[in-house]
């Protein structure tokens, strides 16, 4: 699989996609289930963000989580360690190259993995491929250009205007949450079935303003800076406004709404 991480594998990082997937695990997956008995391929878990949530949800399922970085998957090993799971098995891979006979798989779970790929359709259609006939496929991805905020601004617009550039230049689409639909058409799957989840966070909801606001979107944003700095993206003072800008928004008279798209569909 050539692509590129565009956020990076560091310690902050980490936390980042720790408060996220705190932060929306019943937005995104309180109709994340699976049936005991069932057997998942989870591909692309990182560092294990949504694989406690898998795994709590679907005590009885068996889940294989998979990832092409050696590190995320210690990582996401010790987080499953950690909250005492049983269920989920680990292992290094690239998901256009995984060592599973067809049809292994009653379910697929990809959630924040298509945006880095060069050729998510390829990859759609390779994981299809694991599924037993009828089995399914959850694919969740956002879209940062579904980002808007009060008060507005060019600055913070032109902020996040460098992550989408950077992650296009990496050979991914930080757009493609708004194509799942069809993505997973074109890749063969049937009865496919897409919504949209959105985030909307004001001061009274203090723990969205922390855990998303500041903690997810604009800490991501935030750590792209030397990359869309040294690359000649923007000009630094720029950018700086531009995260500042977005800061603002978690203010008492500020909101901050983002959306993400959870698809799903049959082999």
């Amino acid at each position: 699989m050539n692509t590129a991480y565009v956020h990076g594998y560091n310690p902050r990082e980490n936390i980042r996609l720790q408060d996220q997937a705190t932060t929306l695990v019943d937005l995104l997956h309180s109709d994340t289930t699976f049936p005991v008995g069932s057997r998942v391929l989870e591909a692309g878990c990182g560092v294990g963000a949504q694989t406690v949530t898998l795994a709590k949800n679907s005590p009885g399922a068996s889940i294989v989580s998979v990832d092409i970085s050696e590190h995320s998957v210690e990582q996401a090993e010790l987080k499953i360690r950690a909250a005492g799971l049983a269920n989920v098995r680990f292992q290094q891979g690239d998901i256009l190259q995984l060592p599973f006979a067809s049809e292994s798989f009653d379910h697929v779970f990809v959630c924040f993995v298509l945006e880095h790929l060069k050729e998510p359709g390829t990859a759609l259609q390779k994981l299809k491929s694991y599924l037993r006939p009828g089995g399914t496929i959850t694919v969740i991805e956002g879209d940062h250009g579904s980002a808007y905020f009060h008060p507005d601004s060019d600055a913070a617009q032109a902020a996040i205007q460098c992550q989408v550039e950077l992650q296009s230049r990496a050979g991914g689409n930080a757009l493609i949450g708004r194509s799942l639909y069809p993505l997973l058409v074109a890749a063969g799957y049937r009865d496919v079935w897409v919504s949209p989840r959105m985030v909307y966070a004001d001061s009274s909801k203090p723990e969205l303003v922390d855990g998303f606001t500041k903690n997810t979107f604009t800490a991501m944003i935030e750590g792209v800076r030397q990359s869309a700095v040294e690359k000649g993206i923007i000009d630094p003072a720029m950018f700086d406004k531009g995260i500042e800008d977005l800061y603002r928004t978690t203010e008492p008279d500020g909101t901050f709404c983002y959306t993400f798209f959870k698809g799903m569909g049959k082999a």
